[in-house]
């Protein structure tokens, strides 16, 4: 992992792969893409994404500072071929020093503060955290939920950014309640919503543990038409546990009795140990008492996962019948009759 390809394979490898997306850069349809996915593409260390002019270098190797001179290549490298980037960030993700972990910058400007995807504008703060505060694997689902939640009430556990919950409120979308342990994480939800001069009513934002929230709704009674699930891998609160290898039916039992009678649940599992096979188990597991029924697989976007042409390595892992160990599935749901 730590072995560096010489200046003329990593223009070679990063060539290719912006080749593949060159559609993507112009048909505007996104100005958040993946530029190269290390890991599928070639060199498992990097990846490189794009959030309207600013470029984010991510280092996932085992080296101490985000300054290693062999990311100035690759900084180079799109700097030459992009011109609309006006600032580069990079995160070392293995670095003892959190500044380098939410970002340094090492090209001028100031990171973008929003990005547009098919039409919706989402307020992103790209050293908020370790990652981007807006995840690319997630546009898919998006742009269902843009199509799909006209009318609904939502809630969007584990929201994060709320960009999900955006996405439903973009869509039409009745009622979303968005709820997370983290308020600052939610402030960026309400960003989002003003830069689509949409209606803030209509949006409940709730900064309360998913277990203590959960618990809160059922005593209420309030139902939903859908219910987002998109935990962490793992994460461990006073209230609960959440591990997406040993209890990821618990938290979909945990959720469904939120959801009105021919509801959906939407539920993603992000473990990359985990086997697309082995989750379908669980999913066929939880539908076979005739409560849930599995409606659909949607698949993570080939700038996140590889092109044909592109891809040359795999997960650990087989993710399939998903595309990526970002599996997401829609369960719809079917209430006990009382």
């Amino acid at each position: 992992m730590n072995c560096l390809p010489e200046t003329q394979e990593i223009e070679s490898m990063l060539g290719k792969s912006l080749n593949a997306r060159r559609e993507m850069l112009e048909n505007g349809k996104t100005n958040a893409l993946r530029l190269f996915s290390g890991f599928y593409e070639g060199f498992p260390g990097l990846a490189v994404d794009l959030y309207d002019r600013t470029l984010l270098l991510f280092d996932y190797r085992v080296t101490l500072s985000a300054l290693d001179p062999w990311m100035d290549a690759v900084q180079y490298f799109y700097l030459a071929r992009l011109p609309q980037i006006d600032c580069v960030l990079r995160k070392s993700r293995n670095s003892p020093d959190p500044l380098q972990k939410n970002g340094i910058v090492t090209y001028i400007g100031l990171p973008s503060q929003q990005v547009t995807e098919s039409g919706v504008h989402y307020a992103i703060d790209l050293t908020l955290n370790r990652d981007a505060s807006f995840y690319l694997d997630m546009r898919n689902l998006r742009n269902w939920l843009l199509e799909t939640s006209g009318g609904c009430s939502i809630l969007n556990t584990f929201a994060y950014t709320g960009s999900l919950g955006v996405a439903a409120l973009a869509g039409g979308a009745a009622e979303v309640v968005q709820t997370d342990l983290n308020k600052k994480f939610l402030a960026i939800a309400r960003k989002s919503c003003m830069l689509n001069h949409l209606d803030l009513g209509k949006m409940k934002l709730r900064p309360v543990d998913f277990f203590v929230e959960i618990g809160q709704l059922k005593k209420s009674g309030q139902l939903f038409d859908l219910v987002l699930l998109d935990p962490p891998f793992f994460s461990t609160t006073e209230k609960g546990r959440v591990d997406q290898v040993a209890s990821s039916m618990k938290l979909i039992n945990k959720v469904r009795p939120l959801v009105k009678d021919g509801g959906k649940i939407v539920a993603v599992n992000n473990s990359l140990f985990l086997s697309g096979e082995e989750y379908m188990r669980t999913l066929n597991e939880l539908c076979a008492g005739g409560y849930l029924q599995i409606d659909q697989l949607i698949p993570v976007p080939e700038d996140v996962t590889g092109f044909p042409d592109t891809h040359v390595s795999s997960p650990p892992v087989s993710p399939a019948p998903f595309n990526h160990p970002t599996k997401i599935a829609v369960l719809s749901v079917k209430r006990k009759q009382v």
